[in-house]
C-alpha cells in the first residue's frame, strides 16, 4: 500500500518563512522572544481543535505520568509535545510529514531548552520508522483527517506501543448531516478529507488491538475557528493559511453548528 502523499502534504500545510513568521507573531503579540514559555507559545505551536486547552484535556483524560515514552503523530510544530514535557515529565518524539513544521518545532525546543525531552523528526504516519522502538503512550491531536488507510494507521499504533500502552486521540469525525462544507482546516474538497462516523471509528480502532478506556464528544468544548470567533493575526491557523482562515472558519462554524463535523477525544488500551 501507498504511504502518504508527502509533496501534497507540504504543499497544503507547509511554509518556508514559518520560523520568521512566528517570530514576528510573538514580538506582535508582546513576547520576549528570549524569555519563551511554553504558555507564549500555544497560540503559535498548538495547530489543533482547542489550542493547549484541549491538549490539556486530553493530557488529564489520559492520566499521562512522569517518564512516559510518548510519540506524538502528525505533531506539527511541538507545542502538545512540549506541553507533555514540562507539564506532566514525558518524553515526547514527534513525528510529521511537513518539513518546515519539524524545522521550525525543533528550533522552537531548542529555545526553550527542551531538546533533551522533546526529539522531532520527519515520518510518514502510515510507514513510521524508529527503529524498533516502543513507547507508552502514542498520542494524536486532529492529525488523521487526510489519511483515507485509517485501519493501516491505527494498526501500525498498535505496533508501536508496549501491550498497556496507551492511544491517545483527538480527531474531527463525521457528524450525523452529510456532507461537511468545505473548505476544511485540512481541506479544499472531497479528494482529501477523509471523516468517518464516531462509532465506525471507534470500532476499526478496537479491531486493531485496542480496548476504549474513555470516549468523550468535545465538539461543544472546543475554541477556535468553527466557534465563529475572529482569528487573530498572531494565531498560528492565520499565520499558515492566511486569508484563506476567514472561508474556513465560516465553514467550520456551520459543520459545528450543523452537526456536519464533530471532535472526540478518546483514550484506548493496547490489549
Amino acid at each position: 500500500m501507498a504511504a502518504s502523499d508527502a509533496r501534497a502534504t507540504n504543499a497544503h500545510w507547509g511554509r518556508g518563512d514559518l520560523e520568521r513568521a512566528i517570530d514576528a507573531a510573538l514580538v506582535g503579540a508582546g513576547k520576549n522572544l528570549d524569555a519563551l514559555t511554553i504558555h507564549d507559545l500555544a497560540p503559535v505551536d498548538q495547530f489543533h481543535g482547542g489550542g493547549k486547552a484541549s491538549t490539556d484535556r486530553l493530557a488529564r483524560l489520559a492520566g499521562l505520568e512522569p517518564g512516559m515514552r510518548v510519540l506524538d503523530v502528525g505533531g506539527g510544530l511541538g507545542g502538545p509535545a512540549r506541553t507533555l514535557a514540562v507539564e506532566h515529565g514525558c518524553a515526547v518524539t514527534v513525528v510529521d510529514l511537513t518539513e518546515s513544521y519539524v524545522r521550525s518545532g525543533r528550533s522552537l525546543t531548542a529555545r526553550l531548552g527542551l531538546a533533551g525531552r522533546v526529539r522531532h523528526r520527519i515520518g510518514d504516519a502510515l510507514a513510521l520508522d524508529l527503529e524498533g522502538e516502543t513507547f507508552d503512550v502514542v498520542w494524536t491531536q486532529n492529525s488523521g483527517m487526510n489519511i483515507a488507510a485509517k485501519e493501516r494507521l491505527y494498526a501500525g499504533f498498535a505496533q508501536l506501543l508496549r501491550r498497556g500502552g496507551l492511544l491517545a486521540i483527538q480527531e474531527p469525525m463525521a457528524g450525523p448531516t452529510q456532507p461537511p462544507m468545505f473548505p476544511l482546516m485540512w481541506a479544499r474538497d472531497a479528494a482529501t478529507s477523509f471523516l468517518r462516523p464516531p462509532a465506525e471509528m471507534r470500532a476499526l480502532i478496537e479491531a486493531a488491538g485496542f480496548r476504549a478506556r474513555a470516549w468523550e464528544d468535545v465538539t461543544a468544548e472546543l475554541a477556535g475557528p468553527s466557534t465563529g470567533a475572529a482569528v487573530p493575526a498572531h494565531a498560528i491557523a492565520r499565520i499558515v493559511m492566511g486569508d484563506a482562515i476567514d472561508d474556513i472558519a465560516r465553514a467550520g462554524q456551520r459543520n459545528r453548528e450543523e452537526g456536519r463535523i464533530v471532535m472526540i477525544q478518546a483514550v484506548f488500551e493496547r490489549q
